[in-house]
């Protein structure tokens, strides 16, 4: 879980001149509205944020009933965009989730209907009881948006988002993801239970939501207009001095070498990171990014990148746990 203020400055810390005005009407708004659906999971909110304004997919880890679903659907309807939830089972196939083609009678021809990966953002819960053959058949349209049939491309939304959802303790009836399909994540992000009295106003909320769900009884207003557009455009306008793309390939390529694993960051990740570390600290309302960026986004988007040894795992090493000390050995740059 990432630690500091993962969903912008507070609103009364901002200064009276705001750097980026897209991006902080965009938290400010997600902040209000969101606020009203979701207890706390402020830092899973600004990851799942993060990853549809630098068009990326996000990967959500967490045992059930802790929000996962209620975010991105909520996410959907603040940003005004199209969502669809795909339930995984064992069998799944290709065609249930890309679609497939009809032949109509009277014209003689098959027509293409598409699946429900054409919309803005795509839900797969528990995405690891999907058969292998389904899993590989998201990469096409996680990498190139875009899905393939009878030999005829069809071009998936602008905004195409995959989150996929996946229980970390249940491992009956599943099947792992690959490393390759792992590796066209943007971000894996640990959901974690809510404090005490997160969930106290959580009951509170379905408790006072008249016989409604709670997403509907908060009535998200959408975004206005092309904001959506604006704060990607400022998150990609965000500026990194040569120090920090070094600091980046440094923290990738010693992966690589870590002792305690046998899989190491693949270049992807390197470009991942730069792309989040921008994310974050326009929602700070900074043009530059800081070091901090960098090591607040290293774990979301590297553990899934990464091996660990089977006799680093017996004396209880995680990816996080190497992340971090690889984080301690790289030095900081200081100008």
């Amino acid at each position: 879980m990432n630690t500091g203020n993962s969903f912008g400055a507070p609103a009364e810390s901002q200064s009276a001149t705001v750097a980026l005005p897209a991006t902080q009407q965009l938290l400010a708004q997600a902040r209000g509205e969101l606020g009203r659906v979701i207890s706390g999971q402020e830092p899973v909110i600004a990851d799942v944020l993060a990853a549809v304004l630098t068009q990326g997919h996000a990967l959500l880890e967490g045992v059930p009933g802790i929000a996962k679903t209620l975010i991105v659907k909520s996410m959907g309807r603040l940003l005004g965009l199209g969502f669809q939830r795909v339930q995984a089972t064992p069998d799944l196939m290709p065609a249930d989730i890309l679609g497939t083609s009809i032949f109509r009678p009277g014209a003689e021809a098959f027509t293409f209907h598409p699946g429900p990966v054409f919309t803005d953002l795509l839900l797969v819960d528990e995405i690891n009881r999907m058969p292998p053959r389904t899993q590989a058949a998201l990469l096409e349209c996680m990498e190139e948006r875009q899905v393939t049939s009878d030999g005829k491309r069809h071009e998936l939304p602008a905004w195409f988002t995959v989150f996929a959802t996946q229980n970390p303790v249940e491992f009956e009836g599943t099947y792992p993801l690959p490393e390759a399909q792992l590796d066209r994540f943007l971000l894996k992000i640990k959901v974690d239970y809510p404090s005490l009295d997160e969930e106290r106003q959580m009951l509170e909320r379905h408790l006072g939501a008249g016989g409604v769900t709670v997403l509907d009884a908060a009535a998200i207003r959408p975004l206005a207009g092309d904001l959506l557009a604006a704060a990607r455009h400022e998150i990609c306008a965000v500026r990194l001095e040569p120090e920090l793309f070094n600091y980046i390939l440094e923290l990738v390529r010693r992966t690589r070498e870590w002792p305690m694993l046998s899989l190491g960051a693949s270049p992807r990740a390197a470009i991942c990171l730069l792309r989040v570390v921008q994310a974050y600290a326009a929602f700070e309302d900074r043009d530059y990014v800081l070091p901090d960026d960098v090591k607040r986004a290293a774990l979301p988007v590297l553990r899934h990148r990464i091996m660990v040894k089977p006799e680093a795992e017996l004396e209880g090493f995680d990816a996080d746990r190497v992340l971090n000390d690889v984080l301690a050995a790289v030095a900081v740059p200081r100008a």
